[in-house]
């Protein structure tokens, strides 16, 4: 069944209303066309009562701005009413490509501006919205999640501020470590697993795969993303391996300690494809040693999976590897800001996530559950189904 042809069981919660901030824009106008191309083909005999008074529309984006002042103070503005709606708001906290000027300098956003923009906002709908969900892909401070030391929880604290200014739900991908919901029990928080979708994209670009555990193998770097790996290893139906960080705590470069080596527990991968499973790339030291490591223990092909591609180290030594043939395709989704030279790069494949917040929206809106959406098993034993066929037929 096509998701437009739903057959629509609960009234919607208020007016929908979207509010991509700035940062969030382009995936924003993507999501907006899902749900206005879905409500205008949606067929039931309850559209014309009051209770779905504003269901159709051209859009459902509300303009939204965050001007700054000279010094570098800002201020968030709606620019139409908001009293009664049902608001979605998305941010993008690593998007480092923005700027703004301060005191005649020109300088970058930080994931701390994106995060004060997102609290002007919310501020200026004034508590008059009918509820307030923030989509939040990368979660804000979700690297400081916990304490080891004499240290900040930045996350718990952000989430908490969150609450306090009437947020209700809280959409986010790929937790970094999802207990740090205990921060805010009493609300909604979800963190959602882009499994589906890579594996949808990997299959439409890639040829002559054979999935099962004789041909094709999940790998974890390190020990903290082993229940993703696990997930996508049960799910897939094949065999999964992991590496183990061993770092040299006697000295601290660049703020951690430095890896030494990584150590690998699990089968034979000679003659394997193999998945590299994290949440995100960051400088991609990591990835890029456990390719190489696969490589030298005579792996087929290399395919990196991570649903943040941030990339703070540049291309390069990813242009390196993809040229000595230590890694054959990369995929990240857009869920965070996306270089141009990164999409152009040919072992790179942009998995498009807007259709999958849309759905999430729409289900939100009409207080319906998200455990079939949360829960792709079925989405991908069809996708599998269809690649087998395929094959089949060649």
């Amino acid at each position: 069944m096509l998701y437009e042809e739903k057959i629509i069981e609960t009234i919607p919660v208020g007016p929908l209303g979207l509010i991509p901030l700035k940062s969030c824009e382009e995936l924003g106008k993507k999501v907006d066309k899902y749900l206005t191309t879905w409500r205008m083909e949606r067929e039931s005999e309850h559209k014309s009562t009051i209770a779905f008074a504003g269901y159709q529309r051209d859009s459902y984006i509300i303009g939204a701005r965050t001007p700054r002042f000279g010094s570098g103070e800002g201020k968030g503005t709606l620019e139409e009413s908001v009293r009664g709606d049902d608001l979605y708001i998305m941010v993008d906290v690593c998007n480092h490509s923005l700027t703004y000027s301060l005191c005649g300098k020109t300088n970058y956003m930080s994931p701390d501006d994106h995060f004060q923009d997102l609290k002007r906002v919310i501020a200026a709908a004034a508590g008059k919205a009918r509820r307030i969900n923030v989509i939040m892909p990368f979660l804000y401070e979700s690297r400081q999640h916990k304490r080891s030391d004499r240290e900040s929880l930045d996350c718990a604290l952000a989430l908490e501020e969150l609450v306090r200014m009437g947020v209700e739900n809280i959409i986010t991908f790929d937790a970094h470590d999802p207990r740090v919901q205990n921060a805010i029990p009493l609300k909604g928080f979800e963190t959602v697993q882009p499994i589906y979708q890579f594996i949808k994209h990997l299959l439409k670009n890639e040829e002559n795969l054979q999935i099962d555990s004789s041909h094709m193998m999940v790998i974890s770097p390190d020990e903290g993303g082993m229940s993703r790996a696990v997930y996508f290893a049960n799910v897939l139906g094949l065999d999964m391996g992991m590496f183990y960080k061993r770092r040299d705590y006697t000295r601290i470069v660049n703020g951690r300690n430095p890896i030494v080596a990584h150590e690998f527990l699990g089968s034979d991968v000679e003659g394997k494809d193999v998945l590299i499973i994290d949440d995100m790339i960051s400088s991609g030291e990591s990835m890029l040693d456990v390719a190489k490591e696969l490589k030298e223990r005579k792996a087929r092909k290399v395919f990196i999976c991570a649903t943040f591609g941030l990339f703070t180290n540049g291309l390069d030594k990813f242009d390196e590897y993809h040229e000595k043939g230590l890694i054959d395709r990369i995929l990240t989704t857009n869920l965070v800001y996306q270089d141009p030279a990164l999409l152009a790069r040919p072992y790179y494949i942009d998995v498009d996530m807007s259709k999958y917040i849309a759905l999430i929206i729409d289900n939100l809106n009409h207080d319906a559950s998200l455990s079939e959406l949360l829960n792709p098993t079925k989405r991908i034993n069809r996708c599998l189904d269809s690649y087998r066929e395929r094959q089949a037929g060649r």
